[in-house]
């Protein structure tokens, strides 16, 4: 995992590409739901109401790039990265109430089915499929370095291969007058949302829970920690992510010599950042003797 916070092009530059990709989705949602008010077609304002999820995934993430930025303050003295976080959060959570509503009207349209004109149904999908590769292409750089633009670009994926789904159904109905066709693709279409929604919720819920870092192993990272020279013993060990490109920790760290102490303690913070990319650690040492004796604990940043 990466110590620091890389957004893979200008932050200016991912504003606009947001920005665009927001205009875009929006205009595209708008486009759906008079498509599919016009077509009768479910599975056309089902992907309407993807992509408007998607246009306000990319507004929240645009919002919260913009306060993550902000310098750390008293009221914020780790600062405002975990903006992003939460704007993830408020995204699944999102996402997976979108689901579940494009299941129940899947399922009511099963009693009061409807008829679907064909050609509207395509039309518009087609044009969506273009507009969901378009911001797939714009959100891609970014996705790299952004748990918030991951989400949406896969999310616009998704939108492309839902497209995809609705000109299948459209033809079918052309074809065949296979109706049931748009249910069946409003279910997949559903079911696609609550997938994404289910991989990244538990890594979103995992940051702010403050968990221990995926690849990290609290018991290598105390063995690394002890196997320096002139440590006799660690315990108290913390591991958390303070967003999700930084690592940190704190531990008590028994030693033999107090004298080594500017040395144990540079040695130690190098193999935390060069092994397991902890960049942010608070060491606190303490005496071998203090048992024995009444010690004053030193706190080390």
């Amino acid at each position: 995992m990466s110590s620091t916070h890389h957004h893979g092009i200008d932050d200016s530059v991912g504003d606009r590409r947001l920005g665009l990709a927001i205009a875009a989705n929006m205009l595209l949602t708008l486009a759906q739901v008079v498509g599919g008010l016009v077509s009768g077609s479910l599975s056309l304002i089902a992907d309407a109401l993807h992509n408007f999820s998607d246009a306000v995934s990319l507004l929240i993430a645009w919002v919260a790039r913009k306060i993550g930025r902000q310098p750390a303050d008293h009221f914020r003295t780790f600062g405002y990265k975990r903006a992003e976080v939460i704007a993830t959060l408020i995204n699944l959570v999102t996402l997976i109430l979108i689901g579940l509503y494009l299941i129940f009207e899947a399922l009511w349209r099963l009693y009061e089915p409807q008829i679907i004109e064909g050609w509207t149904v395509i039309i518009i999908a087609a044009i969506a499929l273009l507009v969901d590769v378009a911001t797939a292409v714009l959100t891609y750089s970014m996705s790299k370095h952004s748990m918030n633009i991951r989400a949406a670009f896969l999310h616009n994926v998704s939108d492309a291969l839902a497209s995809v789904g609705v000109i299948i159904a459209g033809s079918l109905i052309l074809l065949y007058e296979w109706y049931w066709s748009d249910t069946l693709l409003t279910l997949l279409i559903a079911g696609y949302v609550l997938y994404q929604a289910a991989i990244l919720f538990p890594e979103t819920v995992h940051i702010l829970m403050q968990g221990t870092p995926q690849d990290i192993a609290i018991e290598e990272v105390i063995n690394v920690m002890e196997n320096t020279s002139g440590v006799s013993n660690v315990h108290h060990v913390h591991i958390w992510q303070l967003d999700e490109h930084t690592n940190a920790l704190e531990a008590h760290v028994v030693i033999d010599d107090f004298s080594q102490i500017t040395t144990i303690k540079s040695t130690i913070k190098d193999e935390l950042l060069q092994r397991f990319s902890i960049d942010h650690s608070t060491l606190e040492f303490e005496e071998a003797h203090c048992e024995q004796h009444n010690c004053q604990v030193r706190p080390i940043r």
